[in-house]
């Protein structure tokens, strides 16, 4: 009991403030959006509720859990991760065009999620083993090749959004670590030849009407185009300070779709302002320097890398999604980490929570006598 009251007082605070907050945000515009509707619908709101209590408790566990067996488990759950990929494209059930859930009753689950961190997850302990500074061509390829195995079985669904999480987690992982020399010269080429022949051989026709309605959603505002225009007259007619919770015509009449979920953004814009928007950037501001700076303070490789890497799918899924929503990205299906109604998303990152906080707890810290600033070991000290 003593050892686990220890733990708790090491705990990150404002990581899991940050957290909470994010998701009440959600919470508030997804009741807001639920209470609009003509009758009444709460479902959502109750089921984002209830993963939020879930999702509380995981965090519990896992900072419990010693994150530094995941290290001795990185390839087998890898090989986890690629087994469920796999399987949902034999096993799993469409939702709008992608077969990408199973589905067990009422309850449904997007393995793509659990995905992201094993892949992190992998990756961490595989950049590990050479420690810290610049990688081997072996090694970078070996994480690509990894990455490009589960982001080709995304590509299967087809679910092109996640695939390229998937590949942008492998990249910040890898900046970390150090890339190999002239890496800088060849992954721009690659990336162009991989582009090209995604757009010509792997995107539906309706994936490539997205990105072409992104470029000018007025060629269709009818059919692709529609969303983003929606959600960029929702975000504008907010104002400073918006419209109030469930005033938000934009959800409230219906005009813009997937509300609770893709465009949880714009309704946010909307209904809290720009105002609003501004404290949702600040919160993930400050929930992405939690992570740059436990990984720096930790005197563990794995640790280190497997922050950046939740850090980095953080910061995608944010980046897209606000992307899509200001009209500044294609339209793609990314939901916004803590906001947006998305039970398998918020489960994944409240685990990711989790796992921070086990990293945190378990620094390695002495008080100094006399002063009670608390020093981490891997800082320099110098005796009197």
């Amino acid at each position: 009991m003593t050892r686990i009251l220890e733990l708790f007082q090491r705990i990150d605070w404002m990581m899991l403030t940050v957290a909470l907050t994010l998701t009440s945000i959600g919470l508030v515009a997804i009741y807001g959006i639920g209470v609009s509707q003509e009758p009444a619908n709460l479902f959502l709101f109750q089921k984002q509720f209830v993963t939020a209590l879930i999702g509380l408790a995981l965090i519990l566990l896992l900072t419990l859990f010693d994150y530094r067996h995941l290290r001795a488990y990185g390839f087998y759950l890898y090989l986890a991760g690629a087994a469920v990929l796999a399987g949902v494209l034999f096993f799993g059930v469409e939702v709008n065009g992608t077969q990408g859930w199973f589905r067990v009753g009422a309850l449904s689950f997007q393995p793509i999620e659990v995905a992201k961190v094993t892949l992190a997850i992998y990756l961490a302990a595989l950049y590990a083993k050479r420690g810290r500074g610049r990688l081997t061509w072996t090694t970078f390829l070996m994480g690509g090749v990894a990455t490009g195995l589960y982001t080709a079985l995304a590509f299967l669904q087809p679910d092109f959004g996640s695939g390229m999480v998937l590949v942008l987690i492998w990249g910040g992982i890898s900046a970390f670590a150090g890339l190999p020399k002239r890496a800088w010269i060849i992954l721009p080429l690659l990336l162009i030849t991989t582009g090209t022949l995604v757009w010509s051989y792997a995107l539906k026709p309706y994936q490539r009407a997205r990105i072409e309605s992104f470029l000018d959603p007025t060629t269709d505002p009818r059919g692709s185009g529609y969303n983003a225009i929606q959600a960029r007259i929702a975000i504008g007619s907010g104002g400073l300070f918006g419209k109030g919770i469930g005033e938000g015509s934009q959800a409230r009449l219906r005009f813009l779709p997937a509300a609770s979920t893709d465009f949880i953004f714009a309704v946010v814009g909307e209904e809290m302002g720009l105002v609003g928007v501004v404290f949702v950037f600040i919160m993930f501001f400050l929930l992405l320097s939690r992570f740059l700076r436990l990984g720096d303070e930790s005197e563990d490789d794995f640790a280190a890398y497997l922050l950046v890497g939740i850090g980095s799918m953080y910061l995608i899924h944010l980046s897209v999604n606000a992307g899509m929503n200001l009209g500044l990205l294609p339209i793609t299906g990314i939901p916004m980490p803590f906001l947006s109604a998305a039970a398998s998303n918020l489960l994944v990152i409240y685990a990711c929570i989790g796992l921070a906080q086990s990293v945190a707890v378990r620094r390695r810290w002495t008080l100094e006598r006399g002063t009670g600033v608390m020093l981490f070991e891997s800082e320099p000290t110098t005796s009197a």
